[in-house]
């Protein structure tokens, strides 16, 4: 399954966000720093893009199938800020279970 390299960016801001709402008000709190991203990516032409090409971040399996030539490697560094500039803050109830907790809705995403 390909994404648009800016869905994957914007799914990591979503998961953040959501973060960030279910501990709001808790007793612990996070400040997330900077988060480092690597995707391997395919340009594609795209008739509706400004500059011809979109980015697709591409799976490890697909990734394997592709010829390397057409596939690159992209880091990113992000350091989330609220409008305002404030930063984000991921809070936890001391009284939470240790762990992450059900998960079985994000694997495989």
């Amino acid at each position: 399954m390909d994404i648009e390299l800016a869905d994957a960016v914007a799914s990591v801001r979503d998961e953040l966000l959501t973060a960030a709402a279910q501990g709001a008000g808790a007793d612990v709190e996070f400040v997330v720093g900077p988060i480092e991203l690597e995707f391997a990516v395919e340009l594609r032409k795209d008739a509706k893009a400004k500059a011809g090409f979109k980015a697709w971040v591409v799976s490890a399996d697909v990734e394997a199938g592709v010829v390397r030539g057409r596939t690159h490697k992209v880091k990113l560094t992000v350091t989330p800020r609220l409008p305002g500039g404030n930063d984000v803050v991921v809070s936890g109830s001391a009284a939470r279970p240790a762990g992450p907790g059900d998960v079985s809705e994000h694997v495989g995403r």
